[in-house]
């Protein structure tokens, strides 16, 4: 009898989930491992830390969820959900394009009525600007949706759903990544639990984007990062058609890989942090807060966010940045 479990719309076997790319191959499987240890050491060497990092004491300030930008449209039955059981047009773990969230923000969205292009570039637009990082437990995609918020998977997957929705395939691209300085600064060093744990891992666990197949080519869609954040960085904000390696973060040599679906374990880290220490995470997404008020004041500051942008990337060409990884001790990767 083969193993059976309840998905995002149905029943899958151990092969289907092997196929779908939700079962860990090797390099992730070394992630994973490598940042469970890695976390381990850290709370075994710091318990005194631990007990009083663990939750926000009465004189610290408490993260409050920011108010969701946008109305959820309305579902209405005979809605066209464009999935089939082709590779990347299919639902995967935490990703139901067929989700009634999903399918009506796509029919908003111009799903069906626009070119693959404008489509994904709205959807792109959506996710990048109207939905906000959290680092928050892994959930399906129309939580995120009804949430407005989610770490980086969270909103990769529902650009991916809103895509796979108008029938346009798409994909996770993963990575190991250091990450640029001043983010480095204002998020990790936001908590000094988590600053221990970049520090011995040497990179921050998985990052990811999405990537579209549009006209014969796969088209790389950074949403992470909202405009004000990357303005906080001193970034130039990324528009669709470009990834974020090399501008926000810097993948480790040998852990990029290209995946139809989020895998098992993803989310652990999270998962961990959450049980463990939540005053960490709340620390973490305090900060995130933080860096968008900055950055909406730069942004102003420049004259809005196309000026910004063209100042942030004349800025960037001028001086190419660099990445000092000799003191790094966390796993190596070969290519």
């Amino acid at each position: 009898m083969p193993l059976m479990f309840l998905g995002n719309t149905c029943m899958l076997s151990f092969r289907e989930m092997k196929d779908r790319e939700y079962i860990p191959h090797g390099t992730y499987l070394k992630l994973l491992i490598g940042g469970a240890l890695s976390l381990s050491k850290v709370l075994l060497s710091n318990p005194g830390e631990l007990k009083k990092l663990r939750t926000i004491q009465g004189s610290e300030e408490r993260y409050i969820r920011p108010k969701r930008p946008y109305e959820l449209p309305l579902f209405k039955e005979g809605m066209r959900c464009g999935v089939t059981d082709e590779k990347y047009l299919r639902p995967t773990l935490y990703c139901n394009p067929c989700a009634p969230e999903v399918v009506a923000l796509a029919h908003e969205l111009g799903a069906f009525q626009k070119t693959d292009y404008e489509f994904a570039k709205a959807a792109f637009e959506f996710v990048k600007e109207k939905l906000d990082l959290e680092i928050c437990q892994m959930d399906p995609v129309e939580e995120t949706i009804r949430r407005g918020t989610g770490t980086c998977f969270h909103l990769i997957s529902v650009f991916i759903a809103l895509c796979r929705c108008a029938g346009i395939k798409a994909r996770y691209k993963t990575f190991a990544m250091n990450m640029i300085q001043t983010w480095y600064d204002s998020m990790v060093g936001s908590d000094p639990l988590v600053k221990k744990w970049y520090d011995q891992m040497g990179f921050f666990m998985m990052e990811g984007e999405g990537e579209v197949f549009i006209d014969g080519k796969w088209v790389p869609a950074h949403v992470g990062p909202t405009a004000e954040r990357q303005a906080a960085g001193g970034i130039p904000i990324t528009k669709f058609g470009e990834g974020s390696l090399g501008i926000w973060f810097f993948a480790l040599p040998g852990t990029t890989m290209n995946m139809e679906s989020i895998p098992y374990g993803l989310g652990a880290g999270a998962n961990l942090l959450k049980r463990i220490a939540p005053g960490s995470m709340e620390r973490v997404n305090i900060s995130i807060q933080h860096q968008n008020k900055m950055g909406k004041k730069i942004i102003e500051d420049a004259g809005g966010k196309d000026a910004y942008d063209v100042m942030a990337r004349k800025k960037r060409a001028s001086q190419a940045p660099t990445l000092d990884l000799s003191d790094k001790k966390g796993i190596v990767f070969e290519e």
